[in-house]
C-alpha cells in the first residue's frame, strides 16, 4: 500500500495546534486530570485520535507521566511540565513535544533543548548517520551546561507503530545506521540539570496489547476485549479503560496486572532522571527527503 504523506501531514498539523493549545490550559492550580482530557479532547474534535495518551511529566519525570482515573495532583507553580502527545488518522500516527516552565527559572534548559531540535533537524537528509545527529544534540547541550539524557531518544514511525525501525539517540554514541528518504522519525532531545540517566519511576498508567492469550478470569478477558477493540495495538491510559469498563477502577486494575503477567499488554512505567535533574524535552515529526527534511508537527 502507497504511503499517504498528505494524511500524515494533516495528522501533523492536528499534533502541532494541539501542542499549541496545551500550552495555553496548563495554568498552576489545574488538575493535570483535566489538562490532560481537555488535550485528548481537542484532538478528538479535530477528528484524530490520539497515538498515545498525552504526557504531563513534570520536572524530574522524562516521560511517559499521564493522570491516573482520579488524580488530583495539580500544575505547581515552578513546575516544568513536558507535553508529549501525538495525533492519529487511522494507521497515520505523529508525535511531537515541547516543555512549558511556568516560572522561567529553567528557561535557558528549555531554549538548549528548542536548540538542540533545531540543529539537528539541519543535519537530517537521507544519508545522514544516526550518529552523527545524536552529536550534535549533545554539542548543543554542553554548549548550554546540560546533559543529554543518553537512555532516551528519538525513533522512525511507520503506520500502525510509532517506535519502529531505527533509534536516533541524544549524543554520539557511534552509531552508523543512514536515514533512508522519504522515511518518516521523530528527533526528541532530553536535555537535564542531572546525570543524564533515566530510571522507572513508581507511576504506570500506560500500556500497550502486543499478544491476545486468552487470560483465566473473566474481568481479564472483559479489559482485553475492550482493548482490542478500542486501542488496538496502540498505546492507552489506565483512566481510558477504566471509562470503558463503567468506570470499574477496582476490576480494571486487576484486569490489567493479569494481562502483563500472561505477557498480553506491555507496561511503560513513568521514567525519572535518577539524579533527580529537572528535564526538559523537545520533540518535532519529520519526512527524510534526499537533500533535508519536511516537518510534519
Amino acid at each position: 500500500m502507497e504511503y499517504d504523506y498528505e494524511k500524515l501531514k494533516m495528522t501533523g498539523k492536528v499534533s502541532s495546534e494541539a501542542l499549541e493549545y496545551a500550552k495555553s490550559v496548563i495554568k498552576p492550580g489545574r488538575k493535570l486530570l483535566d489538562v490532560a482530557n481537555e488535550i485528548e479532547k481537542f484532538i478528538e474534535d479535530k477528528g484524530c485520535k490520539q497515538s498515545f495518551p498525552v504526557n504531563l511529566s513534570s520536572n524530574a519525570e522524562a516521560a511517559h507521566y499521564t493522570p491516573e482515573f482520579t488524580d488530583q495532583r495539580v500544575v505547581g507553580e515552578k513546575d516544568v511540565i513536558k507535553v508529549d502527545l501525538g495525533a492519529r488518522d487511522g494507521t497515520y500516527l505523529t508525535d511531537c513535544a515541547r516543555t512549558v516552565c511556568l516560572d522561567g527559572e529553567y528557561s535557558k534548559l528549555v531554549e538548549a533543548s528548542e536548540k538542540a531540535l533545531e540543529n539537528a533537524i539541519s543535519m537530517v537528509k537521507a544519508g545522514r548517520r544516526v550518529n552523527e545527529i545524536g552529536a550534535e544534540i549533545e554539542r548543543t547541550a554542553k554548549a548550554g551546561g546540560f546533559n543529554v539524557i543518553k537512555n532516551l531518544g528519538g525513533h522512525g514511525i511507520e503506520q500502525y507503530e510509532l517506535h519502529a525501525n531505527i533509534f536516533i539517540p541524544n549524543f554520539g554514541n557511534g552509531d552508523n545506521t543512514e536515514l533512508e528518504e522519504d522515511s518518516v522519525i521523530a528527533i526528541e532531545p532530553f536535555l537535564t540539570t542531572g546525570v543524564g540517566h533515566v530510571v522507572e519511576g513508581e507511576s504506570l498508567q500506560i500500556f500497550q496489547g502486543v499478544s491476545d492469550r486468552n487470560p483465566r478470569s473473566a474481568d481479564a478477558r472483559d479489559a482485553l476485549s475492550h482493548i482490542t477493540s478500542e486501542f488496538s495495538t496502540y498505546p492507552f491510559a489506565m483512566r481510558w479503560l477504566i471509562k470503558k469498563m463503567g468506570s470499574q477502577e477496582f476490576k480494571a486494575r486487576r484486569a490489567i496486572a493479569e494481562l502483563i503477567t500472561i505477557g498480553d499488554l506491555e507496561p511503560f512505567p513513568v521514567l525519572v532522571e535518577k539524579s533527580g535533574g529537572t528535564v526538559a524535552q523537545s520533540e518535532k515529526t519529520l519526512i527524510v527527503t534526499k537533500d533535508s527534511c519536511d516537518i510534519v508537527t
